[in-house]
């Protein structure tokens, strides 16, 4: 199955978070705190919002940094994602080089 999102909506699945910290601690699933970074999996067309148009900046395969609390959870094909709006993706993380 296949989603689409509307307007300026992006679908994102989200990376798996560290089960150990940098110090070789163990997290249990409920220490865990919930992952920023995500991969970018479907991009709306854009549109207008509150009558001024938007524009896609992020694309399919970008990997983003979101607000912590943004976006709403969902289950696809038994496959975790989050839609939220663009403007809740803060910065395309890329590697330094």
């Amino acid at each position: 199955m296949k989603i689409a999102p509307l307007g300026e909506r992006v679908v994102i699945k989200m990376r798996e978070s560290d089960e150990m910290t940098k110090s070789g601690i163990v997290l249990p699933g409920s220490a865990k705190e919930k992952p920023q970074i995500a991969e970018v999996v479907e991009v709306g067309p854009g549109g207008l919002v509150d009558g001024k148009e938007v524009k896609m900046v992020v694309k399919v395969g970008d990997k983003v940094l979101i607000s912590k609390y943004a976006g709403t959870e969902f289950k696809l094909d038994g496959d975790e994602y989050t839609i939220l709006s663009q403007s809740d993706i803060l910065a395309v993380v890329s590697e330094a080089g």
